[in-house]
């Protein structure tokens, strides 16, 4: 549901007058939709809706930013409402065709809208809605026929590929829908302009005047809107209600001051250096009281007349706005001191210029703001040509204390175009390492995994790190994978396209088997069936499913109910799915049972990703490679593992003729995929997740750190059509030959390269070190540290880098305590310099617990007392 999305509901920025509709019974809809709509309970009109609902029905150009911007709704209702006046219509060549197109930026968007046209078809007549969602199979294009179809809901690369072989598709063609526009213009700008060109092309060769209509839907302004409304709308009412992209489209200029905190006020002065030709109504914006006193006093002593309001002010606010308004027209600047709490309560809207003296908030920016809407510009500007007439300006002092706030802020001045300083993006760059690593215990990022890249870091809420202690705690067992060259692998659990869980079987004696067949027999009698009376989170215990008995452990255990009995989500260990069963359901496991560790690992088909740079698979392609490969047997070559997770390519369906003593191979699942036509080739996967692991943090003991970087190996062949490609494998060996003499039939198979399998271990660095009564310096002594990091505890200091190629991990156990907070690392050409501040103030007899050969003194350095007691090197 997209209701109810928090919008500002006081705040809407016009190009042109609304009368805003905001009940269901008065609003401009059919009154079929109306029922349709109270059927399904809606709850609206909001807001938005009831600003832009009104111009698209009346069938103008519209352009709506809000909050709830990617809610269908703002313009089915008006839209299928137009649909409905048969009578616009009736100039319009009598060919096959469509009323109306909707563009989505995916198919899982498009999918959402064709659902609810659904839903609302009942009040609409002959609408017949259409989803288009082609592969880059040509013939797939050709194949598509549009008759009797109203609407038809689509992405900007299908609608072109249906442009290739349909050019008439347009000619019907009136309302054209741009639908989550920042998004379709951050991804396809060039699409959708070259289906802009058409649509405008198409339009000027129909006969008569059908009625034509853009409307373009979203969150968020975006630079390309600019060219949209000026080349291809005419005349379009603009709605926004979202401050901060309302002052993107008034043209407010945004400027960002760096300046140190104590120097503030200096700086305000110089911004406040009036000229009689330049009279302004300037706000002073800050977050509390004393700064509203302390900048009234310092604007009184600089003979600058000021007004000041905050909520322990004696003067009420009706009277600070009529002495506000009486400033500037007796031929003086009107400068208003305000806290934020203020702004809202005095309602200004008519300001020229806002100081932002303290750094605001994302949410205070927008409030400010609201405080110059009079000033917005109404009309498209070309910010080259008029960017010295700006109306209304935003001053934001940015100082070393400014951290909190910046990367909301940073997102909104780059989004408004505005010249960022440098201090602005180091301060969010910092902020962000930071909110990165508090992301250290969540789940690793399974776009990453799955495709080698995360397309939004920021909002992403997984980490994008190795976590050792997570990620590498249960790695999978190297009896596991005897020859990662060819494995056999069991998917069980289809997650999507390319990425399952599952086992893998060993060849000979699998452990598996033979465990799962003793739980089968153990638990065929009744005794042995022993209920659980207490269920405990983490625990292990034996689930039977008519006569198959599983290994699962409890994930979630939620409170009982008065009969004691309650529903726990298991997870089964062997397999990798999740379920909820009641809790009398599971068994007592003897720990005979248990010593096996879990079977299941996660298997990545590398290589291969969805095509129009979707970020999820299409279900068509899920719903396929799940009906093909679940339960069945695979061969695949392990190309990179991490902990519980393989990476596998090939991976081949295969099926064993035990007569022959052979295997054939019948389809390779990457070519399942492309042949579907919804997925492309993705050749960065495998060294994105190698670089990934390259990056690893340090473990708390450095012994323990091991680099798992298994790269391509031989044996398995990649099969492009390997329908009858045999494999023979013999009991002493496994080798690839044809089990009939070569032919056309038999295709040939690519011999991949050898390569070996590396385990990297971190090697320690030479340390000196010395101190004096305040700190202790650490010199590592490694040249040119890359990919360094060095973390801080009270009692310890941990210090990883690459250098020429090899992972140096430093991990010392202190004699003393440290000020972690304040303790610092330094990365120079030829070493690297640790500072430590000590807690207590004298001399260290030791820097380690433990004597570390690697660690000694910096004699060079040492400044010896008379009365200093022998020191330890390390």
């Amino acid at each position: 549901s997209f209701q109810n999305v928090g919008e500002e509901k006081n705040f809407v920025f016009l190009s042109k007058k609304i009368e805003p509709s905001s009940v269901l019974e008065t609003a401009p809809l059919s009154d079929g939709l109306k029922k349709e709509l109270a059927w399904n309970k809606f709850s609206g009109p909001t807001f938005t809706e009831s600003y832009c609902w009104p111009p698209v029905a009346q069938g103008c150009d519209v352009v709506v930013i809000s909050h709830q911007g990617k809610d269908p709704l703002l313009y089915i209702p008006p839209v299928l409402t137009l649909l409905q006046l048969e009578s616009d219509y009736q100039a319009l060549p009598n060919m096959v065709g469509t009323l109306a197109v909707i563009l989505c930026p995916g198919w899982k968007k498009a999918q959402l809208v064709f659902d609810l046209l659904k839903t609302y078809r009942e009040g609409c007549r002959g609408l017949h809605p259409m989803l288009i969602i082609l592969g880059q199979n040509k013939e797939a294009a050709s194949q598509v026929e549009i008759r009797g179809c109203k609407v038809v809901v689509t992405t900007p690369y299908n609608l072109l590929r249906l442009l290739e072989h349909n050019t008439w598709l347009l000619c019907r063609l009136c309302h054209l829908v741009l639908d989550e526009i920042e998004v379709l213009f951050s991804d396809t700008a060039d699409k959708v302009f070259t289906i802009l060109d058409c649509y405008k092309k198409a339009t000027a060769e129909a006969p008569g005047n059908p009625p034509r209509q853009i409307i373009a839907v979203g969150t968020q302004w975006n630079k390309h809107i600019t060219p949209l409304i000026k080349e291809f709308m005419n005349d379009p009412y603009v709605v926004i209600t979202v401050t901060e992209e309302a002052a993107i489209f008034g043209n407010v200029q945004q400027v960002v001051q760096p300046c140190m905190n104590s120097s503030r006020t200096a700086e305000l002065l110089k911004i406040l250096d009036f000229t009689e030709r330049n009279l302004q109504k300037v706000l002073v914006c800050t977050d509390s009281v004393t700064e509203v006193e302390m900048i009234h006093k310092a604007l009184k002593s600089n003979s600058i007349v000021s007004l000041k309001k905050h909520k322990e002010s004696k003067c009420n606010a009706k009277c600070v706005l009529e002495r506000w308004r009486k400033m500037q027209s007796s031929g003086t600047p009107a400068v208003l001191v305000l806290a934020d709490d203020c702004l809202q309560p005095l309602g200004i809207t008519d300001a020229t210029c806002v100081i932002h003296f303290s750094f605001p908030s994302p949410g205070v920016f927008r409030q400010r703001l609201q405080c110059m809407t009079d000033n917005f510009c109404t009309v498209i500007k070309d910010s080259a040509v008029d960017q010295e007439h700006k109306k209304a300006k935003s001053v934001i002092l940015l100082t070393e204390n400014s951290s909190c706030h910046a990367p909301g802020i940073l997102r909104c001045l780059k989004h408004a175009g505005a010249e960022i300083p440098e201090e602005l993006r180091d301060s969010t760059a910092r902020v962000l390492e930071s909110e990165e690593n508090e992301k250290f215990s969540r789940p690793l990022c399974a776009s990453l995994k799955t495709f080698g890249i995360c397309r939004n870091r920021t909002a992403c809420p997984d980490r994008h790190q190795i976590n050792l202690a997570t990620d590498m705690a249960q790695n999978i067992a190297d009896e596991m994978v005897e020859t990662p060259d060819r494995v056999t692998i069991l998917p069980l659990l289809i997650v999507h396209a390319t990425n399952y869980f599952g086992r893998i079987v060993k060849k000979q004696k699998d452990q598996y088997t033979v465990l799962a067949k003793e739980m089968n027999d153990y638990f065929k009698v009744p005794g042995h069936r022993i209920s659980v009376n207490i269920v405990e989170k983490s625990v292990f215990y034996g689930l039977r499913e008519g006569a198959i008995c599983h290994r699962v452990q409890v994930v979630e255990t939620p409170a009982k109910d008065e009969e004691n009995v309650c529903e726990v989500t298991i997870k089964y260990i062997d397999e990798g799915r999740t379920s909820q069963v009641n809790s009398n359901q599971l068994l007592h496991l003897p720990a005979k049972f248990q010593s096996l560790p879990p079977q299941a690992v996660e298997i990545i088909v590398c290589r291969v990703k969805p095509i129009d740079n979707e970020v999820e698979w299409n279900p068509k392609v899920t719903d396929h490679i799940n009906r093909k490969i679940r339960g069945k047997v695979h061969h695949a070559k392990v190309v990179h593992t991490l902990g519980k997770t393989v990476w596998v390519d090939p991976m081949v369906g295969v099926t064993n003729l035990a007569v022959m003593k052979m295997w054939i191979n019948e389809y390779n699942i990457r070519s399942e995929i492309l042949s579907t036509g919804l997925g492309t080739d993705n050749p960065e996967h495998v060294a994105e997740i190698q670089k990934l692991c390259r990056q690893m943090p340090v473990l708390d003991r450095a012994e323990n750190l091991e680099h798992f970087t298994k790269e391509d190996t031989a044996g398995l062949e990649e099969v492009s059509n390997p329908q009858d490609t045999l494999i023979q494998e013999n009991s002493a060996e496994s080798c690839n030959t044809s089990a009939t003499p070569p032919s056309d039939d038999v295709l040939e198979t690519k011999e991949a390269e050898d390569s070996t399998v590396h385990q990297q271990k971190g090697c320690h660095p030479q340390i000196k070190w010395f101190q004096d009564n305040v700190t202790v310096t650490l010199k590592v002594q490694i040249l040119r540290a890359a990919d360094s990091k060095c973390e801080f505890s009270k009692e310890k200091v941990v210090f990883s880098a690459f250098s020429e190629g090899r992972l140096y991990v430093a991990d010392l156990e202190l004699y003393q305590s440290i000020i972690a907070e304040k303790s610092t690392c330094v990365i120079k050409d030829r070493e690297t310099v640790i500072l430590l501040v000590k807690e207590k103030k004298g001399a260290w007899c030791k820097l380690l617990k433990n004597k570390n050969v690697h660690v000694s003194l910096d004699f060079e350095c040492w400044e010896e007392s008379e009365d200093e007691r022998p020191f330890t090197a390390g």
